[in-house]
């Protein structure tokens, strides 16, 4: 009698431990899962990558990678506006027939018959630890570039944004704040970053009437979380005069690719054949790669018989 006891005790405790045995490994399964959500959900917030285009000419968007903006949710932590100031200066930049040539001409950039052509674009800028590097080299080959500048990077360099637009180089415009959750609350504060930064600009410049136009939304202008928001920032932009410009090759000098050798073999891959090229590139603290690689990026396109452009030259 003892032994049949014994031996119940015995199968109560197996059973017990077989049962504790599943129920931690539901655990480990909710936990395995959640964790490849959460990393899932991240990379989505943090790269975003615009994709399902294979000719640069069907329509204006990035192509291929992403820009620095998923990386760094905010280029410096700087204090909040209030959401009064933030929407100043909104419905400044009203469509006209003008604008609506020029949005034209954006629209078209990858559609040039007039042989090959590139225009370097360079994000996220100006910073006192590259941009003066890189302008450096493109005096040196006397090439005229476009900066999408930040507008506290504006605030922060003004003389710098001066030497650029004295320079010849386009200056447009990458939004003021670079973070994703602030410039993507709605399309009317994807248009207030505009205004804002284009503010900065008219004051670094000492000229109220300088207008860019031209707008490069941070993750590119389609995919992502926010694309519904995009989609009717790119509308509402258009409505008020602003065209806006991705790109169809890079570097990937924002995705970690840290020696000249990586430099060159991403932009090689991405320019895949095209004539009519936008290379994004960045002028932010951290990127002495690419001032580092420019001079060779220059040499591979020169032997390639690419001229050099920019916005300018559409105009």
């Amino acid at each position: 009698m003892r032994q049949i006891e014994i031996v119940g005790m015995r199968k109560d405790r197996d059973l017990k431990i077989v049962i504790t045995i599943i129920i931690l490994a539901i655990i480990s399964i909710i936990v395995c899962v959640g964790l490849i959500l959460y990393n899932r959900y991240n990379r989505a917030e943090s790269v975003e990558t615009v994709a399902g285009l294979e000719d640069p000419s069907n329509q204006n968007s990035a192509m291929v990678g992403s820009d620095e903006d998923g990386k760094k949710e905010n280029v410096d932590e700087l204090e909040d506006d209030s959401e009064s100031e933030q929407e100043e200066g909104i419905g400044e930049n009203k469509n006209d027939e003008k604008a609506q040539e020029f949005i034209d001409k954006i629209n078209n950039i990858y559609n040039g018959e007039e042989g090959k052509r590139v225009f370097l674009t360079f994000d996220d800028g100006p910073t006192q630890e590259v941009t003066p590097h890189i302008l450096d080299i493109l005096d040196k080959y006397n090439i005229k570039a476009t900066f999408f500048v930040l507008g506290n990077r504006v605030e922060m360099n003004p003389d710098l944004l001066k030497r650029e637009y004295e320079s010849g180089h386009y200056i447009a415009n990458h939004g003021y704040s670079h973070k994703y959750s602030k410039i993507y609350k709605s399309a009317t504060s994807v248009l207030s970053e505009y205004n804002k930064t284009e503010k900065a600009i008219q004051e670094a410049l000492g000229n109220p009437n300088y207008s860019s136009n031209l707008f490069r939304f941070p993750g590119g202008s389609h995919g992502g979380p926010y694309e519904k928001i995009k989609k009717k920032a790119r509308t509402t932009l258009n409505e008020n005069g602003i065209a806006y410009l991705d790109w169809s090759a890079l570097t990937y000098d924002a995705e970690g690719a840290d020696t000249k050798k990586e430099i060159l073999s991403n932009l090689k891959k991405t320019i895949n054949g095209w004539d009519n090229v936008v290379i994004l590139m960045h002028d932010s603290a951290d990127k002495q790669i690419t001032y580092e690689t420019l001079e060779d990026v220059i040499k591979y396109l020169q032997g390639e018989g690419y001229a050099f452009k920019n916005i300018y030259d559409l105009i």
